[in-house]
């Protein structure tokens, strides 16, 4: 065996992830403030506009290796009854989804947590979170098993700071046992609130060096989507996409991990 055939053969010791999260506002588009009460109609009803956005937002897709998805439409009259979260898996050439739907609303409207992924996750587990109102939920995905697992949470959180409190209090319990956690979604808080700081103390997150404002997406000013993790994961960059798909920007980050950490990402095979 060669020097250079030697080399190759030895396996790194870590390896990159892109993750990206996404309010998608169920396919719809809002540029100002006004939009929510003159799209109001519109926003309740299928279009094609929805499928050009959606669309737009698989050419995206494609260079992540795990996404999280909030406010994805699991299949009710305003997307047409379409399943968001399996269409955008499809359209981006990523083999592996699910998705966690949270609250109907008669057959009009059904949001819904997704995950979209390049790695075949071990487990997936729905979660209610606590609130005076049901519907709010967190999706957790395992990427193998025991300390090598890569734990994934997904969550949209309430609107409410005591609902927000209490929504983080148990997501901390949930992740505490794990040494590589992320949690990413949209949180509906700024990483310095009193409720964000209840949850670094629970748990291994740990605050993200800077804010990155995603809201609202044509003007950004609040940093209200995260991507977190625990200390054990390197969190390289982290950067709000430019390209706005809902009333929120994606936020996008490059991590690296032990490389026996989580699943192998499954490549497309060029034809």
């Amino acid at each position: 065996m060669t020097r250079a055939e030697t080399h190759s053969a030895v396996a790194p010791a870590e390896r990159r992830l892109r993750l990206l999260s996404c309010n998608i506002l169920a396919g719809g588009k809002v540029q100002h403030y006004r939009d929510y009460v003159t799209r109001s109609v519109a926003a309740m009803l299928p279009g094609r506009s929805k499928m050009d956005n959606l669309d737009h937002l698989a050419e995206v897709l494609s260079a992540f290796d795990v996404i999280g998805l909030q406010e994805a439409d699991a299949g009710s009259l305003r997307s047409g009854f379409l399943n968001q979260t399996r269409y955008l898996a499809e359209t981006s050439g990523l083999p592996f989804w699910s998705y966690q739907p949270n609250r109907p609303v008669a057959k009009l409207a059904h949001s819904a947590n997704g995950l979209i992924s390049r790695l075949e996750p071990t487990l997936v587990t729905d979660y209610p979170l606590p609130s005076r109102i049901p519907g709010r939920g967190a999706l957790l995905a395992q990427f193998g098993e025991g300390e090598n697992a890569l734990a994934v949470m997904i969550a949209h959180l309430s609107l409410s700071a005591p609902a927000r409190e209490r929504q983080l209090g148990f997501i901390a319990e949930l992740l505490q046992d794990f040494p590589h956690a992320v949690l990413m979604g949209d949180l509906n808080t700024e990483p310095h609130s009193a409720e964000m700081r209840h949850l670094f103390a629970k748990c291994g997150l740990q605050p993200p060096a800077q804010s990155t404002p995603t809201f609202p997406s044509w003007k950004p000013r609040r940093a209200l989507d995260h991507i977190l993790t625990t200390q054990a994961i390197e969190l390289e960059k982290t950067w709000a996409l430019p390209q706005a798909f809902s009333d929120h920007l994606p936020l996008a980050a490059e991590i690296r991990l032990p490389a026996h950490v989580g699943g192998q990402p499954v490549r497309r095979k060029r034809r």
